[in-house]
């Protein structure tokens, strides 16, 4: 295709990456290959030194995923991308690569789990982490170092929903000659654009919204071409040595083409769950950036697009007399019926998370409540049911602890 700016977002997610093959199928073929052959040594001379495009091991690329990275880089307005074999396998590729001995790293106090391994692990290899709330621009400047290298956030807090304003962090972080990586998992396209916002580079696990079905695990990274260039050669190819499989593309090729009518379902039916919510006598609090009560509903408005707020919603069930909140929590999401009781996000099925009990259960309790991980945390993950039959399971859960 032409351009991003020719087309508008649907049509970029439908049509972006399809190339041409020799057979004219119009779904993108799966290139179950691990390797590639040339028409003699001059060929592959040349596509092992790039002066020629092409393929020389499943490794590095392949035809299936590189039609998913040409689309995931037109949605996100991107130069290039480069798809994983999970959304761990993203951030650890972009750490890999862009980190060295003596870097450092500022990173949020709330992440998902799995990103951790930037306080815990690479310090082991000579690379300073700090930790810091950077939903307060203030607090990340305080933070910064003659060394740091990269700001790495994400758009919407897991599982807090609290919001980052990456426009504030973008000045700040490019001020001191850094690079803003931003996980935008929660908040894909159409809803959220932080190359447009000013990031530098922006990554998702496709293993959620992207991908929209829960039936694959993947990643992938986009930014300049020449950071995705190293990030591929170094982090990818190199030292993670986790490209996506040619299957795995193919699922979130289909997946995207749908993304923009499933995302929107999403989000109506997150903002019903939420407002009803809202009326209800056992959920003590409600954290949705669509909710004028969101304390960051007027940053919300202005960095996300069309009025889309996202599919997540988390809330505080309140404690009821004889019974501590963990136990109150555990009754509400056992009680379930609809709600799957599962990690996760952005498949069709509606998820329901205990944070405490599960994702955050090691993380000691002081820490986490610090952060706002309380005992009566529930996060949701609003599929695409019928809203009204969401609300409905949620009150007859919520009925348990009356």
């Amino acid at each position: 295709m032409v351009g991003h700016e020719e087309y508008g977002f649907a049509t970029r997610a439908i049509h972006e990456g399809q190339g041409n093959n020799p057979y004219g199928a119009l779904a993108t073929p799966i290139y179950m290959t691990s390797t590639f052959c040339f028409e003699n040594v001059d060929d592959g001379m040349k596509k092992f030194s790039k002066e020629k495009p092409g393929f020389v091991y499943g490794r590095s690329g392949n035809p299936t995923t590189a039609a998913l990275e040409a689309k995931c880089a037109a949605i996100e307005e991107g130069e290039a991308a480069v798809a994983t074999s999970s959304g761990m396998g993203a951030i650890s590729s972009v750490f890999m690569s862009l980190l060295k001995k003596g870097d450092h790293l500022i990173a949020g106090d709330t992440l998902y789990g799995g990103s951790d391994f930037a306080a815990h692990h690479l310090p082991e290899y000579g690379i300073e982490v700090t930790r810091v709330d950077t939903c307060d621009p203030a607090k990340v400047s305080v933070a910064f170092r003659t060394n740091t290298r990269i700001v790495y956030i994400e758009s919407s807090l897991n599982p807090t929903l609290r919001i980052n304003d990456i426009c504030a962090l973008a000045d700040i972080t490019h001020e001191r000659g850094a690079i803003l990586v931003v996980d935008n998992t929660f908040t894909p396209p159409p809803m959220c654009f932080p190359l447009r916002l000013g990031a530098d580079i922006v990554l998702h696990s496709t293993t959620k919204y992207l991908n929209g079905h829960g039936d694959i695990i993947g990643g992938v990274v986009v930014g300049p071409a020449d950071m995705i260039g190293s990030i591929r050669l170094i982090g990818l190819t190199k030292i993670c040595g986790c490209p996506a499989s040619p299957m795995n593309s193919w699922l979130v090729l289909r997946g995207m083409k749908t993304l923009d009518l499933r995302f929107r379902k999403h989000c109506e039916n997150a903002m019903t769950v939420a407002k009803w919510l809202e009326t209800q006598p056992e959920a003590e609090s409600v954290f949705y950036p669509g909710l004028p009560s969101h304390p960051q509903h007027e940053l919300s408005r202005r960095q996300f697009m069309e009025g889309l707020f996202g599919g997540m919603v988390s809330f505080e069930v309140k404690k009821p007399a004889g019974m501590n909140r963990f136990e109150a929590t555990e009754k509400v999401m056992n009680s379930l019926k609809l709600f799957a009781v599962a990690v996760s996000l952005g498949d069709p099925d509606s998820l329901a998370e205990f944070p405490a009990g599960m994702t955050h259960l090691i993380v000691p309790k002081e820490e986490r409540e610090a952060v706002g991980i309380t005992d009566g945390l529930i996060r949701l993950s609003c599929g695409l049911e019928d809203a009204k039959d969401l609300c409905g399971d949620l009150k007859q859960a919520l009925a348990a602890i009356r």
